[in-house]
């Protein structure tokens, strides 16, 4: 069977390559730096030539209001008329959890609207929504830094390992359609600024931590139901606790 992983090159589609030649699999690994880029439509058609399967797990450039809602719209317009084109089997797509409770969010708003343009065409897909990835959650408690004090909401928070992510793409992948929106959420639910606390003491980090239900993520307040499973979820298998402990380890340096 022939993959086409569209953002082949990021921190998810990289890993999916490798899972899916693991499995045998005759993968395309389509972003702009393979000649492939789904706003200009160059390479498009080329690298759906002869696949019957393509995975979506491209994203914005920024969290910007405008620019993600602009790129989910043109990327995604572009992207499944050259499927349709191509005679394209199932349409898989990474997407977020919450992406339909938090329309206060321009981002979860571009989101939904790419999830939109999917169950409009006439393409058998499935989505994969997924929680934050444990490897991003630096970089969030990051984005809530005021000098010495971190203002973090204590909504709810099921993170999850990437690969688990890439577990569960390649399984969607390499399986029939559903036609439906599949959640998949870490075994574990905290706090985000239970979260927070945890990651700043594995560093070594003093920096103080307020748990702040008014504080902004990426632009919206969090709801109690944003990040956690709806449903009938999928569960991952890795705890936030052995990620972490694996996480510290491999930022040691190496003792001689």
């Amino acid at each position: 069977m022939r993959i086409v992983v569209v953002g082949g090159t990021g921190h998810i589609g990289s890993r999916l390559v490798t899972a899916l030649k693991d499995c045998n699999q005759d993968v395309v690994v389509a972003s702009p730096s393979s000649g492939v880029n789904t706003i200009t439509r160059e390479g498009l058609a080329e690298a759906l030539n002869g696949a019957q399967v393509v995975v979506d797990v491209t994203n914005s450039p920024t969290f910007q209001d405008d620019v993600a809602l602009e790129f989910f719209l043109a990327s995604g317009r572009n992207l499944l008329a050259a499927e349709e084109a191509a005679g394209i089997q199932h349409h898989v797509a990474l997407s977020v959890v919450g992406t339909d409770r938090q329309p206060e969010s321009g981002y979860f708003r571009a989101k939904m609207a790419q999830e939109n343009l999917i169950r409009a065409s006439h393409l058998p897909y499935t989505i994969l929504r997924s929680t934050p990835f444990f490897e991003f959650l630096t970089g969030i408690v990051e984005s809530a830094a005021d000098g010495n004090v971190l203002r973090l909401s204590p909504a709810p928070i099921q993170p999850i390992a990437a690969d688990d992510v890439v577990a569960a793409l390649r399984e969607v992948a390499m399986g029939r359609p559903q036609n439906r929106e599949i959640e998949i959420v870490g075994p574990d639910r905290f706090g985000l600024n239970e979260i927070a606390e945890q990651i700043l003491t594995a560093n070594e980090d003093n920096r103080m931590v307020i748990a702040d239900p008014q504080a902004l993520y990426f632009g919206a307040v969090l709801q109690n139901d944003t990040f956690v499973s709806g449903d009938h979820p999928r569960f991952a298998p890795t705890r936030f606790e052995d990620w972490l402990r694996s996480y510290v380890a491999d930022e040691l340096p190496v003792a001689f």
